[in-house]
């Protein structure tokens, strides 16, 4: 695997309300943020806007994150989906420090990117690592004030404005 920091445990379901309130208790979550968000999405099939709902829950320095696919080129989430509203796992993020150089990484090691998107504060891709641990792994790279708006312990700013537990949205 390439270099950098693991941080999140990811799954898939049909219902991420349902999902939520059935997970939380089990992992002591203190607060579920439910957003659902678009990005420009580029998979091996084509562009366009991915939607999802997502469920953000940070338990100490793991982020769990529930998805729930809505439209669009979201096939690396939808082709995993169970068939009743159970959670399924579905990849592990790992955050990146140096983006231009993990990129680079990733074209002379011809790893297979399977969606890629972001924008200036955050750049995200997932790698079909299934032939070596059997899942995804996503690669997650963003600025210090995008990871504090994101709830990460790690980036943790001063003042009232974010909190661990406040604003976990991505």
């Amino acid at each position: 695997m390439l270099d950098g920091h693991h941080y999140q445990i990811a799954y898939v379901t049909r219902d991420i309300e349902k999902a939520a309130v059935r997970l939380a208790p089990e992992i002591r979550a203190r607060d579920i943020h439910i957003r659902e968000t678009s990005f420009p999405a580029v998979t091996p099939t084509g562009s366009g806007t991915a939607v999802l709902k997502l469920a953000l829950i940070w338990v100490d320095e793991v982020q769990y994150e529930l998805i729930q696919p809505i439209k669009g080129p979201v096939e690396i989430y939808a082709d995993l989906l169970p068939q009743d509203n159970a959670l399924r796992f579905h990849h592990i993020a790992i955050r990146v420090d140096d983006w231009d150089s993990f990129r680079k990484e990733v074209d002379r090691r011809s790893l297979n990117v399977v969606l890629e998107g972001g924008n200036e504060a955050l750049k995200f891709l997932y790698l079909d690592r299934r032939d070596l641990v059997g899942h995804h792994i996503e690669y997650v790279w963003a600025t210090h004030d995008r990871w504090a708006v994101m709830g990460a312990p790690w980036a943790q700013v001063r003042g009232d404005a974010f909190s661990r537990t406040s604003g976990a949205e991505q």
